[in-house]
């Protein structure tokens, strides 16, 4: 039975006398069909037939290009199509997803990511020859727009087994699973857990994964096996400057240290992980002030010192007034975008080095 929580939509296991292949691979995607037929593709590369692997594209009603022709040109009646009436959000969407999984294992995998050949083929090994986890990911290859390789995630262990039960520490400072590109879920633990939480918004999937781990064992595999796509217009980048944002991550924080870690409450790892959040405030108070706009970027520097007062984010803090604030105010006062003059590119020079 499914834990009953009213932040966590519920997913309803599946009717009796449905067909279910072992693998969902469930790809949600709003206005991003450029990435999306090199994501198909990599699937497609390794696909081992509808009764083994369902693949599907399930579009949040995008408006700036179409999922459906591209869907249809690289899948030929293979890939299922799902097309939301309205756009319902990127965490409604990925609901969607779970409720149209049909498999045993889910692999929600963004429209503007890939995978590596042998992705499918290894994971499978890793749930048939360990029955008792509830989920597995894998170390991750960034790449840019353009496909180029630009380093790899951490390497939580020196070679691939299950993760050990302090790992927990880890995951809950920060967000080590690099998205659910990477991770693969069984879909009963999703049907006994719920779905994201409400409460964390564009960062439930960082408590989706210390919700799994604190209920099942969880697989790392050290062999890079997925693509991470970092780009300008990726909902990771659109998203981390907002303050919307940057205070769902702080939600999720006192969420995953209230729900599953309530005696570290105020302790080391929980300072670290408010840490983080008062960098992420500090990040986009410096973004603000490059526009000028100083009362809110002010605001996120108090935010900042909400969630942390200590000497390096009150270095930070005092580098950002006297080196972005300077800036900021010597653009104004010039009118020009650019530093033109030599007298202000030399007291950019100073202030920098000071």
């Amino acid at each position: 039975m499914s834990q009953a929580n009213p932040y966590r939509p519920t997913i309803a296991p599946l009717a009796e006398g449905v067909t279910r292949p072992l693998w969902s691979v469930m790809i949600p995607t709003y206005n991003c069909a450029e990435y999306l037929r090199e994501t198909l593709a990599s699937v497609l590369a390794q696909d081992p037939g509808s009764d083994v692997m369902q693949i599907a594209v399930v579009d949040n009603c995008s408006t700036e290009d179409d999922p459906a022709a591209v869907v249809a040109e690289l899948g030929k009646g293979r890939v299922e199509f799902y097309r939301q009436p309205q756009n319902v959000g990127l965490i409604n969407n990925s609901h969607t997803c779970f409720e149209l999984a049909r498999g045993h294992l889910i692999h929600l995998l963004h429209s503007d990511d890939c995978v590596c050949d042998g992705f499918y083929q290894k994971l499978e090994g890793v749930f048939s020859e360990n029955p008792q986890i509830g989920a597995a990911f894998c170390r991750s290859i960034y790449i840019d727009e353009h496909s180029n390789w630009q380093g790899f995630s951490t390497l939580e262990l020196p070679e691939s087994g299950v993760l050990p039960n302090n790992w927990v520490e880890r995951i809950a400072e920060l967000c080590c699973i690099s998205v659910p590109s990477v991770a693969v879920v069984r879909r009963e633990v999703y049907e006994q857990l719920g779905g994201f939480d409400k409460r964390c918004g564009l960062s439930g999937d960082w408590e989706m994964w210390v919700r799994i781990f604190h209920n099942y064992p969880m697989w790392f595999e050290v062999q890079p096996l997925a693509m991470w796509r970092r780009h300008f217009l990726s909902a990771t980048r659109v998203n981390a400057k907002s303050k919307r944002f940057i205070q769902e991550t702080f939600d999720t924080v006192e969420t995953i240290f209230t729900s599953y870690l309530p005696k570290a409450i105020n302790g080391k790892i929980h300072k670290k992980a408010k840490l983080n959040c008062a960098f992420l405030s500090l990040d986009l108070a410096k973004a603000l002030l490059v526009k000028n706009e100083m009362s809110e970027a002010i605001a996120q520097i108090q935010t900042a010192l909400k969630y942390s007062f200590s000497f390096p984010v009150m270095r930070a803090v005092a580098r950002i007034i006297v080196w972005d604030g300077t800036r900021s105010l010597l653009k104004r006062l010039t009118g020009t975008p650019r530093h033109k003059t030599k007298a202000t590119s030399e007291a950019f020079s100073y202030l920098k080095s000071s």
